[in-house]
């Protein structure tokens, strides 16, 4: 029996218009959702629009910035970099003309130092052959009273006249 009562309600509703009944009711509905998208529209969408567009282009803006900065940047690096290598390449002709110089001077004071020590050496040479020849000289004239005295004891006062 309930069966039959599920289905004389079902036949009843579809002798009225069925399930879509075409009144007013539809027109008021489109209606209000028309109406409420445009409250929402207005209220929501477009305030929150604003503000994705807002923080999209101040993304963008920073981005740029930065982008500006970090090529900034690299050239500032680049240009370090070359100083730095242009600096390097400076200090190391000093330091190789310093060396030169060193060694320059180091030869000019050797070389001096060996014509000071042959100075010396041939001064020191000729007072020893200045002593030598006064040594020879003093013996010379010592030798011959010498030899007389040697001569006189040996062979006689008389004789070696």
């Amino acid at each position: 029996m309930m069966h039959w009562t599920i289905l004389f309600a079902v036949e009843e509703t579809a002798k009225e218009g069925g399930l879509f009944d075409l009144n007013a009711t539809l027109p008021l509905m489109a209606v209000q959702f028309l109406l409420l998208a445009v409250i929402l529209n207005a209220i929501f969408y477009k305030p929150l629009g604003k503000a994705i567009d807002e923080r999209a282009e101040y993304i963008r803006e920073n981005r740029l910035q930065a982008q500006e900065r970090l090529d900034k940047a690299e050239k500032l690096a680049q240009q370090y970099e070359q100083e730095l290598a242009e600096t390097r390449k400076q200090s190391q002709n000093v330091i190789v003309t310093a060396q030169a110089d060193a060694r320059k001077i180091a030869s000019e004071k050797m070389a001096e130092a060996l014509q000071e020590a042959q100075k010396l050496r041939e001064k020191a040479v000729q007072e020893i052959e200045t002593e030598k020849q006064q040594a020879l000289q003093t013996l010379e004239q010592q030798v011959e009273p010498l030899s007389r005295q040697i001569l006189e004891k040996l062979l006689g006062p008389e004789l070696v006249r």
